[in-house]
């Protein structure tokens, strides 16, 4: 039975995660937290295999939690499950001893599949995430190739969408229509080469099209 660590302070994300658990026979949930304070001293207890792992918890950083259970507990595996884009935090979740990386809104119905793979020994990671980790190896482009640069109205509606508002929200601001902001998502997609909006923002955030700060 793999035993599992939950450290995500938002609801939401922690019930698609305990249901998609719930689902499997081979492993179960032995402890939650909401917060790094609360997460401390679950990991430092130790009686886990997996610890599932938020980075931006409302009293610090997740890569405190990650580099104590890392630290206490070596043979447990670590989970990034984040909606956080910046490539700083990737780099340093990894390096604090994180073996997997995912983001909130694929499909964490799955995540059962990535536990199993990193008790394998493997490194779920999503593919957005890996192409910048390859890219740190690669030498910089001199330029973007022609078309591939976001237009003023596309980048305005990325800022939006990194700031959680909805198409229609979105288009409300802007005093478009839904459809109107429809095609500059789908051109903005196209031109990240993308498919999601945490997606987006993570290579929007990287490229430094957008900051998050």
């Amino acid at each position: 039975m793999i035993r599992i660590v939950i450290v995500e302070d938002d609801p939401v994300t922690l019930a698609r995660i305990e249901q998609c658990v719930a689902r499997s026979d081979d492993m179960t949930v032995v402890a939650t937290a909401a917060n790094v304070a609360q997460g401390l001293p679950i990991v430092a207890a130790g009686g886990y295999d997996v610890l599932l792992c938020d980075l931006g918890l409302p009293d610090g950083s997740g890569i405190d939690v990650i580099r104590a259970s890392s630290t206490a507990h070596p043979d447990a595996d670590i989970i990034v499950i984040t909606i956080f884009a910046e490539q700083s935090k990737v780099l340093s979740s990894i390096k604090a001893g994180a073996r997997g990386y995912l983001l909130k809104d694929e499909n964490l119905e799955g995540c059962a599949d990535r536990i199993r793979e990193v008790r394998g020994g493997g490194s779920p990671i999503s593919p957005i995430i890996a192409r910048h980790l390859l890219r740190q190896l690669a030498p910089a482009p001199t330029s973007d190739e022609p078309g591939t640069a976001l237009t003023p109205r596309e980048t305005e509606v990325l800022n939006l969408l990194a700031r959680g508002f909805s198409y229609g929200e979105i288009a409300d601001i802007l005093h478009l229509s839904a459809q109107t902001i429809g095609t500059h998502v789908k051109n903005l997609y196209r031109k990240l080469e993308v498919r999601s909006r945490s997606e987006a923002v993570f290579e929007a955030s990287a490229r430094g099209i957008i900051s998050l700060h």
